[in-house]
C-alpha cells in the first residue's frame, strides 16, 4: 500500500429504490482513477457507510476491488469493536489493500477506551492501516502524542488522515515521529496549507465530481482561488448531499441519498446550485 497522492472518499450511488448501484459505482471509481487518483476509499462518511448494512458494505468493497487495479481502502466504522473487527477481516478477504480505521459511531470516550478500540481493529488484520482523526464529526480527538503511541505499538499503522482542521497538527505529529506515518489532509479546504506543512496525500471529497481539478490542485496548479468555494462544501453538515449535487451537475452521478439524509430542497438547494453553476461556468482549463 502506497499512502500518497489524491485518494477519493468515494460516494455510494443509489438506484431509485435506494439499493446500491454497483454498475455506476465501478464506472465512477474507474473514472476518478483515469483522471489521476491513486486509490479509492470506500464506505467512509461521504460514502454513507452508516446507512449501509454489513452485507452491502462487503459488496461495495468487492465491486471496487473487481473494477480497479489500484488500491482499494475500506473505511472501518461500526457501533461496536467486534463489528469493526469483523468488517476489517471481511475487507481483507475481499482483496482490499488497506483500511481507514475510525473511532466507533456514537460512543466517544477517553483515550484508554478509544485506544483499545483502534488497537483491536489494527490487530484484527494484516493490512496496511490509516487512522482517521476527525474530532469535529466523531467527537473523538486523537492527539499527536496518542497517534505516536499507536504508531509505536502497531507496525501495520502506516498513515493518518488528519481532519481536526488544525493545520498545526501535521507539524506536531512530524515532530514526534518524523515520517513514520504518511499524513493525509482530510479537509478539502485545507489542502494547500496541508501540502505546505508536509502532507503526503489527500483523502478528498469534491474529487468525486472534479477529479482533474483535484489532482491538478494537489500537484501545484494555481486554481485554489477558483476551487475554494466548492471545496468548502466538504466542510458542512450536509456535505454528502452537496457533493452528490455537484456530481449530478457535472453528469457523473445522482444527488440521491439514503435517509435519514434527504436531498436538498428549496432555497438551500437553489443557493447551492447558484454557487456550483457559477464555479462550473468559470471552470479553468488544466
Amino acid at each position: 500500500m502506497n499512502w500518497a497522492g489524491v485518494i477519493p472518499a468515494i460516494t455510494t450511488p443509489f438506484r431509485e429504490d435506494l439499493s446500491v448501484d454497483h454498475d455506476f459505482l465501478a464506472k465512477h471509481a474507474q473514472w476518478m482513477i483515469d483522471h489521476g487518483c491513486s486509490g479509492i476509499v470506500a464506505l467512509g462518511s461521504l460514502g454513507e457507510g452508516g446507512t449501509l448494512e454489513f452485507d452491502e458494505k462487503v459488496a461495495v468493497l468487492q465491486t471496487c476491488v473487481r473494477a480497479l487495479r489500484v488500491p482499494v481502502i475500506a473505511a472501518i466504522s461500526a457501533l461496536s469493536t467486534s463489528a469493526a473487527m469483523r468488517l476489517a477481516q471481511e475487507a481483507e478477504r475481499a482483496g482490499c489493500s488497506g483500511l481507514m480505521v475510525l473511532p466507533p459511531y456514537v460512543y466517544s470516550t477517553d483515550w484508554r477506551e478509544m485506544k483499545a478500540h483502534i488497537s483491536a481493529v489494527l490487530r484484527a488484520t494484516s493490512l496496511s492501516c490509516m487512522l482517521y482523526n476527525n474530532p469535529i464529526a466523531y467527537r473523538t480527538d486523537f492527539l499527536p502524542e496518542q497517534i505516536a503511541e499507536l504508531a509505536k505499538e502497531h507496525e501495520n499503522l502506516h498513515a493518518v488522515k488528519e481532519s481536526s482542521a488544525d493545520i498545526r497538527r501535521i507539524a506536531a505529529i512530524r515532530a514526534l515521529i518524523g515520517k513514520r506515518l504518511a499524513i493525509f489532509v482530510g479537509v478539502d479546504d485545507l489542502i494547500v496549507e496541508g501540502i505546505a506543512a508536509g502532507a503526503a496525500g489527500w483523502i478528498a471529497g469534491l474529487v468525486n465530481a472534479l477529479p482533474t481539478e483535484s489532482v491538478a490542485l494537489f500537484n501545484g496548479a494555481n486554481i485554489y482561488e477558483w476551487f475554494l468555494p466548492l471545496l468548502r462544501l466538504d466542510t458542512v453538515p450536509k456535505f454528502v448531499q452537496l457533493i452528490k449535487l455537484v456530481q449530478e451537475e457535472v453528469g457523473m452521478g445522482s444527488e440521491r441519498v439514503r435517509p435519514p439524509r434527504l436531498e436538498l430542497a428549496g432555497e438551500e438547494r437553489e443557493g447551492a446550485l447558484r454557487l456550483i453553476r457559477a464555479a462550473l461556468a468559470s471552470r479553468p482549463r488544466v
